[in-house]
């Protein structure tokens, strides 16, 4: 499976939307994994120039070391995580991301969440959908308004929720590697003391090592009976089953989840609980946004290849 064109080698790592997976094939000569056998694979990985995948999609350092002519990953997706970007560096391969054109729709999606599992959205209609109703009025929930929020990663996404939570007249508190010197919100150097201090605690920080399993039983017990988790950042970022005991005992009020450990799968212990909101990894998934995602991604592509300055490089 030798390159038959003189457009650059790409190498598709993951299952990319199809506008996104339209234009690379029209531009360059693309090769995807998921239809490749090994050594198919080693056949074309000498000529590989460029990787696109997802933020999840993992790359690692003996995955990159595969292919000698690597000169650039571009990441379908504002998170990186999956990605060894140091290794990356190491050689000199670009990595660039998507960042900013999905932070309206991630930030809107935690409201989203924080307010149908507060209100319990999803029990209700189904309670309204079954004919519960009849028996009986549904049971009272949580009052947004004037509640408590923190936000675990005041980014661009962080600051983007805050702002929305603003409207709901929620006092706001942050915990982040560092104070943020921009913003008037409280900033709580104690990820334990904030949770203790919130009635919603919104996590909005990156994936990867440094926060691994960051909310963990000891977070949870903080946040307390009356508290809810909303996750927008990764799976990765929660103890899963540390969060299972803690929603079935009532250590916490309740928890809406965008992301989980091993997606798709959500655990059925998960899914069998009422307190909880389920959605499948979905905060960025508008028309609007996923089609300006898939665009920087390929201009970025687009710009390497070009010779021109690359639109998104994350940071070094």
């Amino acid at each position: 499976m030798t390159s038959t064109s003189a457009r650059p080698d790409v190498l598709i790592a993951a299952s990319l939307p199809p506008h996104l997976s339209q234009r690379l094939h029209a531009h360059f000569n693309c090769h995807d994994i998921n239809t490749l056998s090994e050594a198919e694979l080693a056949a074309i990985a000498p000529s590989i120039r460029a990787i696109s995948s997802k933020g999840e999609t993992k790359v690692t350092r003996d995955f990159i070391a595969r292919f000698p002519a690597l000169e650039v990953i571009s990441v379908f997706g504002v998170g990186y995580d999956g990605v060894d970007a140091v290794a990356a560096r190491e050689r000199g391969i670009e990595v660039t991301n998507t960042p900013d054109v999905l932070t309206d729709d991630v930030a809107d999606f935690a409201m989203t969440l924080l307010l149908s599992t507060a209100r319990q959205v999803v029990h209700a209609d189904r309670f309204a959908r079954s004919g519960e109703w009849k028996k009986g009025p549904h049971a009272l929930t949580t009052k947004v308004t004037g509640s408590r929020l923190g936000i675990v990663g005041l980014g661009r996404i962080g600051k983007a929720i805050a702002k929305r939570a603003e409207a709901f007249d929620m006092s706001i508190a942050y915990h982040n590697r560092s104070p943020q010197s921009d913003v008037g919100y409280r900033y709580v150097a104690d990820l334990k003391t904030l949770a203790s201090e919130v009635d919603f605690l919104v996590l909005s920080m990156p994936g990867g090592a440094g926060t691994r399993a960051l909310i963990n039983a000891d977070i949870l017990e903080a946040l307390g009976p009356k508290g809810f988790l909303i996750n927008v950042a990764r799976g990765s970022v929660v103890d899963e089953a540390a969060l299972i005991k803690a929603l079935q005992e009532g250590k916490i009020a309740g928890a809406g989840l965008d992301v989980f450990e091993n997606e798709p799968n959500v655990p059925e212990a998960l899914a069998k609980l009422d307190n909880v909101t389920l959605t499948p990894h979905m905060a960025s998934g508008t028309v609007i946004t996923r089609t300006a995602m898939a665009d920087l991604a390929f201009d970025n592509l687009q710009a390497h290849f070009s010779g021109k300055p690359l639109l998104t490089p994350v940071p070094r």
